[in-house]
């Protein structure tokens, strides 16, 4: 008699389940998938990605608002294209991010540019796409991007990024509104630099932003956050200088292991309530909440090797194409695409890059054997935007899923393409 499978069937993808023995994802099985297209592929699926943005579509109606995807979560032509169809704007860090939004269909009037470090270039070009506004944070920048909007012969919107100074409750690597933060200009300094920005020519003042962390899985930061905004608001009013917007970012959290985030209308009722009765604009720049849980890592094991104190189960995938772990100690639950019940050992699931910090998870009891495929869960977000080249490794192809067809929305890299810019010396 067989032993029983048993393997968890509520994973944090919606979309992802068990029939037959085997691990499908929108009824595609993840086999069928790794046998077309190879591995390491990052899956993607597309009704998991129409569900998320809905969620935030379906929490914000009848509030005057605008959802912004950002885009560095992931940033795949394909993965654009389906949020602009579905009217999303773009929340944007760079040049480059600009030149995808606009050629997966991305409305340029619906794209924000936030980031600490924009330059002349970028400016210029976010400027002659016209963009709906920058999220200014410093006065550095300030003066600089009212040069090159006086340069163009045009004024360019703005908003202050302010920085609330409230603690997140989230990593250290990904708090982004207190103090001793990069990102945003101090509260205390706010009202005098939207005094500044007014004088400014070349400016037109339009909102304010605030984004203080990521994986938030409680609401009251935010709204303590909100509060604060609300209350600078005002005080600009005062002094006649009225916003039409209010940014208040993203940051919504989402299940990688046991951890309870809110329902994203949970998640926004304390910040609508903060922002009841008021006529301005609510932006909102929602990320991970959107693409995280849409998306898994496939991965096929090389070797079983056993050890005296570990077992490990050596991959394809590697630190270069899912840094998470390695760089936040981050956990993905990881799932065999076709378990072999009965044999469950504790391994090290690693890559084979010469690194020790080259981990994907550690001590998971799994039943596999070499040559089996294994599914990270949960690798949508912050996963092939972090991906890089290290050890010479093309990058993972990308697939998007979409009922019973299986897209390739990124080719697999080879080696020639990795070296075609370099030169050796004469």
């Amino acid at each position: 008699m067989n032993a029983p499978d048993t393997r968890s069937t509520t994973w944090p993808i919606p979309t992802l389940d068990i029939r037959d023995g085997a691990l499908r994802l929108e009824g595609l099985p993840l086999a069928d998938i790794a046998a077309r297209f190879g591995t390491p592929t990052y899956v993607y699926s597309k009704a998991a990605l129409m569900a998320a943005f809905g969620a935030w579509q379906q929490a914000l109606a009848g509030r005057r608002s605008l959802v912004c995807y950002a885009v560095k979560a992931n940033s795949n032509l394909g993965i654009l294209s389906v949020f602009a169809r579905l009217g999303a704007g773009f929340d944007i860090v760079s040049g480059g991010e600009l030149a995808r939004v606009l050629a997966a269909g991305g409305r340029a009037d619906k794209v924000v540019f936030s980031g600490v470090g924009k330059t002349r270039a970028e400016m210029r070009l976010a400027l002659e796409a016209g963009i709906r506004c920058f999220n200014v944070e410093s006065a550095a920048e300030l003066a600089h991007l009212d040069a090159v909007a006086a340069e163009l012969g045009t004024r360019a919107p703005v908003a202050l990024r302010v920085n609330p100074d409230v603690d997140p409750k989230t990593h250290p690597y990904i708090s982004t509104g207190l103090k001793g933060n990069k990102f945003g200009v101090a509260f205390a300094d706010a009202l005098a630099l939207y005094r500044r920005a007014a004088a400014l020519p070349n400016l037109r003042i339009s909102g304010v932003a605030c984004h203080i962390g990521s994986q938030l899985l409680d609401p009251a930061p935010m709204a303590e956050a909100a509060g604060k905004l609300r209350d600078l608001v005002d005080s600009l009013a005062a002094e006649g200088i009225p916003l039409a917007h209010i940014d208040l970012g993203g940051g919504l959290g989402i299940r990688y292991r046991d951890e309870t985030p809110p329902a994203v209308a949970d998640y926004l009722a304390p910040l609508l309530e903060v922002f009841a009765g008021r006529d301005e604009e609510l932006c909102f720049e929602p990320g991970r909440s959107l693409v995280g849980n849409a998306g898994l890592l496939l991965t096929r094991i090389e070797y079983l090797k056993p050890g005296e104190t570990k077992n490990f189960a050596i991959v394809d995938a590697a630190m270069n194409d899912l840094a998470r772990p390695a760089l936040y100690d981050a956990w993905h639950e990881v799932v065999e695409v076709c378990a072999r019940p009965g044999t469950e050992r504790e391994y090290d699931v690693v890559g084979p890059i010469c690194e020790s910090g080259d981990f994907l998870a550690r001590g998971r009891r799994l039943a596999v054997a070499e040559g089996d495929l294994l599914a990270i869960l949960s690798a949508g977000a912050y996963g092939m935007t972090m991906s890089s080249n290290y050890n010479t490794r093309p990058r993972a192809a990308e697939v998007i899923v979409d009922g019973d067809g299986a897209h390739v929305v990124r080719a697999r890299e080879t080696v020639p393409e990795l070296f075609a810019l370099e030169r050796t010396l004469p």
